[in-house]
């Protein structure tokens, strides 16, 4: 619980409950953990909020039983419900299971205290319409650069050469002629991915403004290097383009929250893996990953020059080219090891069965002085 102690030394206000479970108990029944720990152990004196449609979610099916999904979760330590359609049923039903003495007066007091407290820390009562002074800050250029940032330290190297004499990266911005391939290269939508101006978020570039990958990519090689994009080569394509070295963007589609869950595939859907297979077959090529989350990719680690994990990078594609190209280094770690297959879930260091995906490739170079960030690649070279 480090990272949940912290926010809480730092003044959190709100706690969102998840629709998982802990050893079979749901999430938001659960008053060993809400109330037991979260509020009496960590003394936490903010509210507990549900997750949208939370109580319901107690019960298989849901909503089977919704008086006992609205007892359970308000005396497990639930503050404020979130009832996104029906909420006079949730009124009803709570008023009664008070005036039954079901759920104590106590209860409400403790929550609605939480609540009043929270509010009046906010000033909500004093101001309660939003404070529109900053809006015209909103995707500014001064917030585009720190995201830009962002992407440029999220980034992992995955694998670096086919061996450890011949690294592809960083790419050589001088080169004649270069290859960009892949469903993610020109995709705002596929770069951000769920939660972007709608709850699913959606491909394309229609939804927001920003730089995407391609873009990037053009803006940083030198004047004199020709860029071609093919979303979806074939190999005779590939072999007769005389490409100094390819840059093939792949990776899942936008989703958020459950309708991404696949937990018995993650794997790259079609045409992506084609477009590995066509473009890492005939010519040099670093493969960046646009995913939420490791993904397979054992099958096509071999054919691949360099693989990055480019996860989603939101809308200042840029950042991606900066590093690629040598501008940055790589930065980014995995907070987990990369799988081979699903089937070794959960695996980690340490575990019995460990055995990772990919091997990184780096060099190391020991120097007398300390160089800036943006020449740290040429004098690796």
């Amino acid at each position: 619980m480090p990272a949940y102690l912290n926010a809480i030394e730092k003044g959190v206000s709100t706690v969102m409950v998840s629709y998982s479970s802990w050893n079979g108990v749901k999430m938001h029944s659960n008053h060993k953990l809400i109330t037991g720990y979260l509020k009496n152990k960590l003394n936490f004196t903010g509210f507990v909020i549900s997750d949208y449609d939370g109580l319901d979610r107690i019960t298989t099916p849901w909503g089977a039983n919704y008086t006992y999904s609205v007892l359970t979760g308000i005396l497990a330590g639930i503050d404020m419900v979130m009832v996104p359609f029906n909420y006079t049923i949730f009124i009803d039903t709570l008023t009664s299971l008070v005036n039954q003495k079901y759920v104590p007066m106590t209860r409400i007091d403790d929550a609605v205290r939480r609540i009043l407290r929270v509010k009046f820390t906010a000033g909500l009562f004093e101001h309660p319409n939003a404070n529109y002074s900053l809006v015209n800050q909103l995707g500014s250029q001064e917030h585009r650069d720190l995201a830009r940032e962002a992407v440029r330290k999220t980034l992992v190297l995955l694998k670096n050469g086919k061996s450890d004499q011949t690294p592809l990266l960083p790419l050589s911005k001088k080169a004649g002629k270069i290859l960009v391939a892949g469903t993610h290269a020109d995709d705002l939508g596929n770069q951000c991915g769920g939660w972007t101006i709608t709850w699913q978020g959606q491909s394309g570039n229609n939804e927001t403004i920003g730089t995407t990958i391609l873009d990037g990519i053009k803006k940083t090689v030198d004047p004199t290097t020709q860029v071609v994009y093919n979303e979806n080569p074939d190999s005779n394509f590939v072999k007769s383009g005389q490409f100094s070295y390819a840059i093939v963007l792949v990776g899942e589609p936008p989703y958020a929250e459950f309708v991404g869950d696949n937990l018995n595939d993650l794997k790259i859907l079609e045409p992506g893996p084609a477009i590995i297979t066509n473009v890492c077959g005939s010519v040099k090529c670093v493969v960046v990953l646009i995913t939420g989350r490791p993904v397979v990719i054992e099958p096509y680690v071999p054919m691949v020059d360099a693989l990055v994990a480019g996860w989603l990078p939101g809308t200042e594609g840029q950042g991606v080219a900066d590093v690629l190209f040598g501008d940055h280094g790589f930065t980014g770690k995995l907070s987990r090891t990369w799988f081979k297959t699903v089937d070794q879930l959960p695996m980690n260091v340490g575990d019995s069965h460990y055995d990772p995906a990919v091997v990184v490739v780096v060099e190391v170079v020991v120097v007398a002085f300390s160089p800036s960030p943006s020449n740290w690649w040429s004098m690796l070279n």
